[in-house]
């Protein structure tokens, strides 16, 4: 499955801060459906792109809808900063 998504780039504070791309409900709902059976820990691993830069991770389940995690060197490499709205793509990741 693959899915088109755009969303804004949001930061958890933690020990270290953390930045997610936020997808929204209905994109969410169409991701734990065809991730059924896939899913570890309510996370769901995907292929994702956003601009030139391809990276593997896993979605993480929020209120109801899921996080992509956007790793620093993907922030650095499309200069990408908490606030902004990005547009980014996705595939299960069926190999793990």
């Amino acid at each position: 499955m693959h899915w088109s998504i755009t969303g804004e780039i949001v930061v958890w504070r933690g020990p270290a801060p953390f930045y997610f791309l936020a997808i929204d409900e209905e994109t969410s709902d169409d991701v734990k459906e065809a991730a059924r059976g896939l899913e570890y820990w309510g996370q769901v691993a995907v292929v994702a792109r956003i601009g030139a830069t391809e990276f593997t991770t896993a979605l993480f389940p929020r209120d109801g809808r899921y996080l992509l995690p956007v790793k620093a060197a993907v922030r650095d490499a499309e200069n990408i900063e908490a606030g902004d709205v990005c547009a980014a793509e996705l595939t299960l990741r069926r190999d793990r």
